[in-house]
This record gives structure tokens, C-alpha cells and sequence, in this order.
């Protein structure tokens, strides 16, 4: 087996140097470096020498999402089934989630999403890699394991491939691709969609799959999320347990239920030390601030039950959390390096702003109840000038340091040099 494999990796580098200076070679090279490390290396110079690189980084962040993914195909079938049978949302949970009829409908509905995401973005980068002439980057492996967890489950499938053709190339390739973007381009899809077609987008029957075959006929199913009960003022209606909620199962976009395996893969992500825990940590106090300052404004008797608010600004602060898409988005959208503020101090402003606007805009936007997509491409185009303003400021303390450090006089150096000298 070792032979064969290392025969097919010679043929493959005689192959490469064959396309080296050919129209091809960026696609070519992409396959190669898939399959192998690349095998070129540098002579001469000083360079950083590191076993990591942008394929390790971004496959290390899909590892993290692995699990999500496979707990959304689960919870597919178990909205669908759910709605229709009403299954228990107690300790029999676990009798009724993982089953091979709930895994199926997550084969059928969320599969194709994956395929489609990846298929028409790679292709996009193809041919940008091919009219640029520059090597295919990787930076949409990440990209393309994030549209379908951050979408309705019965989003079509066509409507999913315009979007990340929009998203590939506004969001990215017209900034340079990869590392000269300014807008995260999975959020960047995300947001147009909610533009483009806002009807597939909220609502209370885009969340659950809803083709069901009862006596011959196709029954739509009612799948409101947490935040839509909420936004309505019925969050006396709904029977979700803090369990569902932070386990993971009540409906919502594909991959954003489980704040347990969120949790889980953040805290993955902050030992590799692939994102940033200060933007985390900031996005989280963020959110909390502004969900007790409206706990507390409830509290006060500003708002009654008949405000059109009341049911998202009485929903207990720390709650926010486990509920939407504020968690996913927090841990695998905040964090992109290349979006992001730069700077430590500039991450804790980033990431608090980011928290404090998503709570606030659930809370003000009773229509579509869920604000951290908005919220993070706000901030995104911020922080540059977040990193400006602190960067700025730490200079203006040097210079003020150095303004007020006491100088020596002008013999001074003779007597250092003597001193110097005698220890020697």
C-alpha cells in the first residue's frame, strides 16, 4: 500500500511541474495539495518555520463543526417527526432523537446543502484562481461548512447556489479572496439571502422540513422557533425546557440548536488556538449587558405586556444565549481572523459591541428576531477603525512617556562607557 501511495505521489509531482506554466495549474495544484503537503520549500533567507498553514487552520475549525453538523441531521428528523407526533421534551428525548428515520431526513435535507455550498463555491474559486493565475486558496473550506448550518433547512437548493455565488464574489474575490476581505463572506451569503428572499428566511414553517405524506397529501408543519414565540409575545405558549434549549432540541436554522456542542467546539478552537477567547469572552458579556438592561427596564414597569417588545426584552438575560444563532455566530463567525479587530484591546471592543448590537437588534426587530448576522458584519466593517483608535491611542501614551522620561545629560555616556569598561 505504501508503494502504491508513493508512486501516485510521484506521478502527481511529474504531473504538476508538467502543468506548471499551463492555464490548468491553479486547479491542478489545488487537487495536489488536497491530497499532499506541499512539497516546496524555501533556500535561502530568514523565514518563520511553523508545522501549521492555512489548509491545518481551516481543516482544525471544521473539525470543530463536525459535531454540529452531525447533531443538526439528527435534529432535522427530530423537528419533523416532533411536530407531527409531538414527541416528549423530557428524559425520553434521547429515545426519540437518535434514530435512523430522524439521521435519514438530515441525509436527505442537509446533505444536499453541504454539496451544494461547497460544489458552486470551490467552483467560483476555480475560476477567479484560473483568470488571476494564482493558486487556489482555502480559505472556503471553512466558508463552505458554514452556509448550511446557518440556513433554513428547507432552503432550495437553487436559491442557496445564487447566494454563494453573491457572497464568493462580492463578499471576497472583489477584495482579492482570501485574507483581503472585510465581510465575513458566510455571513456575506447569509444576509443575502434574508434581503433577497425574506420569505424563506422567518417566518413559522421554514425551520422544520415540512413535506409530510399523511392520506396522500403534503401537510405544512409549524415550526416556530424559541425567538419567534418570543417576538410575538407568546412566550407563555412554547414548552421548551432550559434543557432543549441549550442541548439543542428545538428548531432553528440547521446547525445553530446545540449551544452544548457550540460550547464544545469553541472551547476546541480557543486551545488550538485558532480563535480568539477575548472576542468570545466580550461577545458573551456583551449580549448578557444588554439583555439585563432590559430585564431591568421590564422590571421597572417602562414596559408592559402589551408592548410589542415585552416578550424578548422579559426573556431572561443569560437565556439570549441558548436560544438563536447569537452562540454559533459568537464562536465561529466573531472570530475570523481576517474580519476581525487585529488588536487584544481592540477584540474586547469588538466583541462586546458585537454581543450588546445582537441582543439589541432581536429585541427592536420583532420581525425577524435574530440580529447576530447583522450585528457581526457591522462590526466587521469597524474594525479597522476600532484597531486605528488603538493603535493610535497606545502611541499617544508612548509619546507622552517619552515626553516626561527624564534625560540624561549629555556626559553621561562617557561615564556609562567607563563604567563599562571597568566591568569588563
Amino acid at each position: 500500500m505504501s508503494d502504491r501511495r508513493l508512486t501516485f505521489k510521484k506521478r502527481l509531482h511529474i504531473l504538476k511541474h508538467h502543468y506548471r506554466d499551463k492555464k490548468m495549474a491553479p486547479m491542478f495544484n489545488a487537487f495536489h495539495t488536497f491530497l499532499f503537503a506541499p512539497d516546496d520549500t524555501t533556500h535561502s533567507g530568514s523565514h518563520v518555520r511553523v508545522a501549521d498553514d492555512l489548509k491545518r487552520t481551516m481543516n482544525t475549525v471544521i473539525m470543530a463543526l463536525i459535531p454540529v453538523l452531525l447533531f443538526s441531521m439528527f435534529n432535522a428528523g427530530y423537528q419533523h417527526y416532533s411536530a407531527i407526533n409531538g414527541f416528549p421534551t423530557d428524559f425520553l428525548v434521547m429515545e426519540h432523537f437518535l434514530t435512523w428515520d430522524n439521521f435519514w431526513i438530515g441525509i436527505v435535507k442537509v446533505l444536499p446543502l453541504v454539496i451544494v455550498s461547497y460544489g458552486v463555491g470551490l467552483l467560483v474559486e476555480f475560476i477567479f484562481a484560473i483568470i488571476k493565475g494564482h493558486e487556489v486558496e482555502e480559505g472556503y473550506l471553512v466558508t463552505g461548512m458554514l452556509v448550511p448550518l446557518i440556513v433554513p433547512i428547507d432552503t432550495p437548493l437553487w436559491m442557496l447556489a445564487v447566494s454563494v455565488v453573491f457572497g464568493v464574489v462580492i463578499g471576497k474575490e472583489v477584495f482579492g479572496g482570501t485574507g483581503m476581505n472585510i465581510l465575513n463572506p458566510a455571513l456575506t451569503i447569509r444576509a443575502f439571502l434574508f434581503f433577497a428572499y425574506p420569505t424563506w428566511m422567518s417566518g413559522d414553517k421554514v425551520w422544520v422540513h415540512e413535506a409530510v405524506e399523511r392520506a396522500g397529501t403534503a401537510d405544512a408543519i409549524s415550526g416556530e422557533t424559541v425567538l419567534g414565540y418570543l417576538a410575538q409575545n407568546k412566550g407563555a405558549e412554547f414548552t421548551y425546557s432550559i434543557s432543549d434549549m441549550f442541548f439543542g432540541f428545538i428548531p432553528g436554522s440547521v446547525g445553530e440548536t446545540s449551544t452544548f456542542l457550540i460550547l464544545l467546539g469553541g472551547l476546541f478552537l480557543i486551545f488550538s488556538k485558532i480563535a480568539s477567547w477575548r472576542i468570545m469572552l466580550s461577545a458573551v458579556i456583551g449580549s448578557l449587558v444588554m439583555g439585563l438592561i432590559f430585564n431591568m427596564v421590564v422590571d421597572a414597569g417602562i414596559i408592559t405586556e402589551t408592548s410589542t417588545f415585552y416578550g424578548l426584552m422579559s426573556f431572561e438575560y443569560w437565556q439570549h444565549l441558548l436560544v438563536g444563532g447569537l452562540a454559533f455566530g459568537i464562536v465561529y463567525m466573531a472570530t475570523d481572523p481576517v474580519t476581525g479587530s487585529q488588536t487584544n484591546r481592540g477584540k474586547w471592543i469588538y466583541g462586546f459591541l458585537i454581543g450588546f448590537i445582537s441582543v439589541m437588534i432581536r429585541v427592536f426587530n420583532p420581525a425577524y428576531p435574530e440580529g447576530v448576522f447583522l450585528a457581526i458584519l457591522l462590526m466587521n466593517v469597524f474594525a479597522p477603525t476600532i484597531d486605528h483608535y488603538v493603535i493610535k491611542g497606545n502611541i499617544k501614551k508612548r509619546l507622552k512617556r517619552l515626553k516626561n522620561a527624564t534625560i540624561l545629560p549629555k556626559d553621561s555616556d562617557s561615564k556609562a562607557e567607563e563604567i563599562k569598561a571597568e566591568t569588563v
